[in-house]
């Protein structure tokens, strides 16, 4: 498991490493492990033309000194001195192992000639929109074709949010030090951030709980639910999924998919006529019950959680066979029109019973009353507000996946791939959360493990191509079967 803490938490880390160790102890360690990225970026060292634009605080003067280590390797190192100030000691250490300092108008040449830019500018203690001459040499970076490697956090993207507020650079990599900070995993952010890699300097120990966690292979397997030898469908979880109407087929057949897909016991399924016909002939798996208008869920029988609102419509029949799941006992995924129905009845969601919400960043705007741009602008803290203002889980999908819940640190998804931007992808993953509802996964646990299965078959469907709803759930198998 990866985790993230914000610039806070990192800085005070760091203050209670450094009052044990030499000066400048950390800010060697951190440049010498940026060199050593920086030289296997780069197709070979000596000859190579690097340029390090430094601004005035510590992250200038680590890129001036992993420039140092460049420089003594053969390659021809151009500073280019942004800030009002400049680290001294960076500066003597690159300019005594032949490294020059350019003056703007040069210096904005060398970018230009440059194999790899190392930006300085900005630290994990900048907030805000970039200002000049910051601003204009973040426009000249990413016109460049060089190699960009950010020093701890692109400049201009907020390193404890992953708010960008204005110009940004935009890195290929960025090697952070002593602990990933969670604007780097988080987007926008973490689209300017690129490949991130971590240098350990040693503030293990004084870290303290994380921001956010991101899962890997091993924790999804850890949490998965497995059959054994006394497993029947019952006890491998009964998901009752009420999703799709007279114009939205679809999304139940790909509900469905994505729960039987994933491992369900069984599947109930309830909905009106012509869903029901779809889904009978493409998953005779699925048992069904067929609802009349206006009708709840109480003949469909017994289910351990419930998926609700997948193409279900907004009107009076879909908010009578809404409100009929969430007053029952059993967990419920809520997403699509559910969604819809609870902005417009906020009592929907006022339940004792687990309940996780999926919504994307137009659905959320809609459930909390905040504009669509503000949450895609700072996506892990509107998750986590309208996880305490509604008292439920948030799976808030996006280019960044983030699971909230109140009291807890957030988790963020790093699966997918840009194809999953496709009709039906979201009725898919309902299906997984709905699966691993039943088997008896947490809300918060289930939201994550889904996301990650979610975002892994994508992959492995697209291989780099687009790819259809429908090929994701048929990949959620070969995903398992390298998990579990």
């Amino acid at each position: 498991m990866r985790t993230a803490y914000t610039s806070d938490q990192i800085r005070t880390a760091e203050r209670a490493l450094m009052a044990r160790l030499p000066e400048g102890t950390l800010m060697r360690r951190a440049a010498a492990g940026l060199a050593a990225a920086c030289a296997d970026l780069l197709p070979r060292v000596y000859g190579s033309r690097v340029a390090v634009l430094a601004g005035g605080g510590d992250n200038g003067g680590d890129a001036l000194y992993a420039g140092a280590h460049l420089a003594r390797r053969g390659a021809r190192v151009d500073a280019l001195l942004a800030g009002s100030r400049t680290h001294e000691g960076g500066l003597a250490a690159l300019l005594a192992a032949g490294g020059r300092v350019s003056g703007h108008r040069e210096g904005r040449d060398a970018l230009g000639r440059a194999d790899m830019i190392i930006d300085g500018l900005i630290g994990i203690g900048g907030s805000g929109a970039l200002r000049e001459p910051y601003a204009g040499l973040a426009a000249v970076v990413n016109d460049a074709p060089a190699t960009v490697v950010a020093v701890d956090v692109p400049s201009g993207v907020d390193a404890g949010t992953g708010r960008v507020d204005g110009a940004a650079i935009r890195a290929d990599f960025t090697v952070t030090f002593g602990g990933y900070k969670t604007g780097l995993l988080v987007d926008p952010g973490a689209a300017h951030a690129g490949a991130v890699a971590l240098v350990d300097i040693g503030l293990g120990p004084y870290l303290p709980e994380p921001e956010i966690e991101v899962l890997d292979d091993d924790d999804v397997a850890a949490l998965m639910p497995r059959p054994d030898r006394e497993s029947d469908k019952y006890r491998r979880g009964v998901v009752g999924i009420v999703a799709g109407g007279d114009r939205f087929t679809g999304a139940a057949v790909l509900s469905v998919a994505g729960a039987i897909r994933s491992g369900a016991g069984m599947v109930r399924y309830a909905g009106q006529a012509a869903p029901v016909s779809v889904v009978r002939e493409r998953w005779p798996e699925a048992v069904i019950t067929t609802l009349a208008a206006g009708e709840g869920v109480e003949r469909v029988g017994r289910v351990q959680a419930w998926v609700l609102g997948p193409g279900l419509g907004t009107d009076d029949d879909a908010l009578a066979v809404a409100e009929s799941v969430l007053a029952r006992d059993e967990p419920v995924a809520v997403d699509a029109d559910a969604l819809t129905l609870a902005a417009a009845t906020p009592s929907l969601l006022r339940r004792d019973a687990p309940t996780l919400i999926t919504p994307h960043a137009g659905e959320l705007s809609r459930l909390i009353g905040v504009p669509r741009e503000r949450i895609e602008a700072a996506r892990l803290e509107h998750a986590r507000d309208a996880a305490a203002e509604l008292g439920v889980t948030v799976l808030l999908k996006g280019s960044t996946t983030v699971v909230a819940e109140a009291g807890r640190a957030a988790r963020v998804n790093r699966t997918g791939t840009p194809w999953l931007a496709t009709a039906g992808t979201g009725d898919v993953l309902s299906g997984i959360v709905g699966t691993l509802l039943a088997g008896g996964l947490s809300c918060f646990d289930a939201a994550c493990c889904a996301a990650y299965l979610h975002g892994a078959a994508a992959r492995l469907a697209a291989d780099g191509a687009p790819l259809a709803a429908a090929d994701v759930a048929a990949a959620l198998p070969g995903v398992l079967r390298l998990l579990i």
